[in-house]
């Protein structure tokens, strides 16, 4: 029997039975493959004059082969030692509580999901660490129904894990529940339970058949007007201090590209490419993706630059050539007004400049002799809602939704179908076009 490699593994075909195929390595280590198809790392031993079976884990999206023989080796050293290692596995199970099963996910997910992003582990472990520890962290998992599940989630909903967390020194972060994040919890814990039941620590999923919380798209999509108003708002802060400008173009950039909070914040130059207009992210929330630039978005990029950028040549856009000559300055193009990051104080003065911005709205409709009860507030809109409000004028101008999600780097075009009513507006302008031809001619 040759020893036992990474391809052998791929080409075993399963049978009508169950059978393993040893390694010629390391004795009593081998692969098991079931009637349907499945293949585990097992290894036999002989302890107290009987023999034992390990199931060390599967070997299809599991553990490397190179891994799992080490793995063998060292339980056959706890052998020798007088350790069973089946029964310290069954041990360590029944006592193995739901928060060291979250450390566990993080600590071993990533070989499991090695495409998933290092940002979406930080918000599972935000996640863990704000309301699922503090609610069920001390349960035996092996324990926990759906019962307890949905009482979490109510939990959450009702703000019970909402508390101010102490990021250092004056510096603070609000976590808040509500429904929304009450189901993703329900979600997160679930991917957690679904990696233990597959690296064999667990047998059941309590999360299953739990039903979560029904959350309601909040999407705000802003008027001209309104868009005026903020356009102002930030033209007035950076009169009154010019160490808002990073701040006033952040917010430009978000509204005239379409573009994630993160994705501008974390903009730097070598993403720019400046002879096809565009910006190349490496990576965003769906991956690499091309964003395609405005003329106006690409003039507030060239402001940055003289702004930010210390040229070493007089070559620049100014002399004719569209590219900026190399500089010196800071790689990002939103640079921190302190240290060497880029500029991260864009949530706190957001609502700033919204209170600014609806003071600037309520007055100029009271100054027209509007009616103020239909002026929706700006103080509710979020910063991602200028990406709602770029895709709503690109649909009102005529865009097809297949065109704004390319712009928006949708990956699937479900995700662009929250737009699909705001379709019928260039539908019903195309509507009353024609019906205006014809009730001319009907005139005749």
């Amino acid at each position: 029997m040759p020893k036992l490699t990474k391809k052998l593994i791929e080409n075993l075909e399963p049978a009508a039975a169950e059978f393993c195929v040893w390694d010629t390595q390391v004795t009593g280590f081998g692969v098991r493959v079931r009637p349907g198809g499945g293949r585990s790392y097992v290894l036999f031993y002989r302890l107290g004059g009987r023999f034992r079976k390990l199931t060390l884990g599967k070997a299809d999206g599991g553990y490397g082969l190179d891994e799992a023989r080490d793995r063998a080796i060292e339980k056959l050293q706890d052998v020798r030692d007088g350790v069973d290692p089946q029964a310290q596995k069954v041990a360590d199970r029944n006592a193995l509580t739901v928060e060291a099963l979250t450390d566990l996910y993080l600590e071993q997910g990533p070989a499991l999901k090695p495409n998933k992003k290092d940002s979406s582990w930080e918000t599972n472990r935000i996640m863990f660490d704000c309301h699922i520890k503090p609610l069920l962290g001390r349960h035996l998992a092996r324990d926990v129904t759906a019962m307890d599940v949905s009482r979490m989630q109510f939990d959450i909903s009702q703000g019970k894990t909402a508390r101010n967390v102490m990021l250092g020194h004056r510096r603070r972060s609000k976590v808040r529940g509500g429904k929304r994040v009450a189901a993703m919890a329900v979600i997160t814990l679930g991917a957690v339970y679904e990696f233990a039941i597959k690296a064999e620590y667990l047998q059941k999923n309590p999360t299953k058949g739990v039903e979560r919380f029904k959350t309601i798209r909040k999407e705000r999509y802003l008027s001209e007007r309104e868009i005026a108003a903020l356009a102002e708002a930030l033209a007035e802060f950076e009169r009154e201090d010019e160490r808002y400008a990073v701040m006033a173009d952040s917010v430009r950039l978000l509204m005239l590209t379409g573009c994630r909070k993160s994705e501008i914040l974390t903009l730097q130059w070598d993403f720019v490419d400046w002879s096809k207009g565009c910006l190349r992210l490496p990576e965003s929330k769906t991956g690499a993706k091309v964003v395609p630039l405005a003329d106006d978005a690409i003039a507030v990029l060239r402001r940055r630059w003289d702004e930010t950028r210390a040229p070493e040549a007089s070559r620049g856009h100014n002399s004719g050539d569209t590219t900026p000559a190399l500089g010196t300055g800071s790689p990002w193009v939103l640079p921190a007004l302190k240290g060497d990051g880029h500029f991260v104080g864009l949530p706190n003065l957001w609502t700033k400049v919204k209170a600014r911005a609806d003071a600037i709205l309520h007055r100029r409709i009271h100054d027209l002799g509007g009616d103020l009860r239909e002026v929706r507030s700006l103080t509710t809109v979020r910063l991602h809602d200028l990406r709602h409000s770029f895709a709503s004028f690109a649909i009102a101008d005529g865009a097809s939704l297949f065109l704004v999600g390319k712009v928006l780097g949708h990956k699937q075009a479900r995700t662009t179908e929250i737009y699909a009513h705001l379709s019928d507006d260039p539908l019903k302008l195309v509507a009353n076009k024609t019906a205006a031809r014809l009730s001319q001619a009907m005139r005749f």
